[in-house]
């Protein structure tokens, strides 16, 4: 992974949540929990959960349109669509191709990518440098998700921590020096893919009456061990890029860190000794939306003017795979 000079900013954000809310409360009812159980262990309170027929494509398109509002750009403008999800709406076509129709894009390069809770992160290198190559002009790059659909609700260590949602940004090209995108770092190690997965559903465990009994269509999560590794990594990658772009912690205005539990940000402040202010957490609204928290988030910060003009931003995430990674951005919105 090489440095990224150049100007790819995000031209424009936005994002899209279902309107049905479970609260701490309504779960308590399902499973054996309480609202202070989940909230002292993972900061949660609620997750936004779709309805009905709601799927993961409508929750894109949604985001998507209010990142070109946003942009002032129009569907003409853009010239490639991605989107990060581990929920597609089916096994194929991709979420992204069904995303271009609903959008009344043109007959664009369109594609999902799947990285998981990092899946955004990835989405941003790729976009950049496709932009980069001079190829493309304007990318929509959306973290779309509805993990209800992939949750077991009798499992209480894992079904009180997820909600659905989707984040959107409009990523353009700038004439601009050394802004937007400055560099991403992003790695995986494929060693342990049995501490967070989905087991069956894949050529590998295709659906049987066998994989259904066994609820093994379902996310499946080691805890402890997905803890000590998101801390590891996403401290990894934030003192890579850093080191990278010869910043200190201390330049960084703004850190927005993939929104999984409480604990692992607190933990990842501590270790980082970066004052508690600079953290952005909004996961006590949404739950963990995997490739969506990060989108949300920073949607969110910028809404409340949290994010300003020249600002340095620091993403972290780490996801299943396992995969981490870190995004350097310099806030910059024509």
């Amino acid at each position: 992974m090489h440095s990224q000079k150049g100007s790819v900013i995000i031209s424009g954000i936005g994002s899209h949540l279902p309107e049905k809310v479970l609260t701490n409360q309504d779960l308590s009812k399902i499973v054996d929990t309480s609202d202070e159980w989940i909230l002292s262990r993972t900061g949660i309170r609620q997750r936004h959960i779709c309805s009905g027929e709601e799927c993961t494509s409508d929750l894109a398109t949604a985001a998507a349109r209010k990142a070109l509002d946003d942009a002032g750009l129009t569907t003409e403008d853009i010239d490639l669509l991605i989107v990060a999800t581990i929920t597609p709406d089916m096994p194929f076509p991709s979420t992204a191709c069904i995303v271009q129709s609903k959008l009344g894009l043109g007959q664009i390069a369109a594609f999902d990518v799947e990285a998981a809770c990092s899946g955004f992160l990835y989405t941003l290198d790729m976009a950049s440098a496709m932009i980069n190559s001079g190829r493309y002009r304007n990318a929509i790059v959306i973290g779309a998700e509805k993990l209800s659909s992939i949750i077991d609700w009798k499992d209480r260590a894992t079904c009180v921590l997820f909600g659905d949602g989707a984040g959107a940004a409009v990523l353009s090209r700038s004439d601009e020096p050394n802004t937007g995108i400055l560099d991403s770092c992003l790695h995986a190690d494929g060693q342990r893919p049995e501490l967070l997965l989905m087991p069956a559903g894949g050529s590998k465990m295709p659906a049987s009456k066998g994989s259904l009994k066994e609820r093994q269509h379902y996310l499946k999560m080691n805890g402890k061990e997905i803890f000590k590794f998101a801390v590891r990594g996403m401290e990894r990658a934030a003192k890579e890029i850093l080191d990278r772009q010869n910043f200190a912690f201390h330049d960084i205005d703004r850190i927005i860190p993939h929104q999984a539990n409480i604990r692992i940000i607190e933990t990842i402040q501590e270790r980082l000794e970066i004052p508690q202010e600079k953290f952005y957490n909004n996961l006590q609204n949404y739950g963990n939306t995997s490739a969506a928290s990060i989108p949300i988030a920073l949607d969110e910060a910028y809404r409340k003017g949290l994010v300003q003009h020249e600002d340095k931003l620091l993403c972290l995430a780490f996801g299943a795979g396992l995969t981490w990674g870190s995004t350097l951005i310099k806030w910059h919105k024509p």
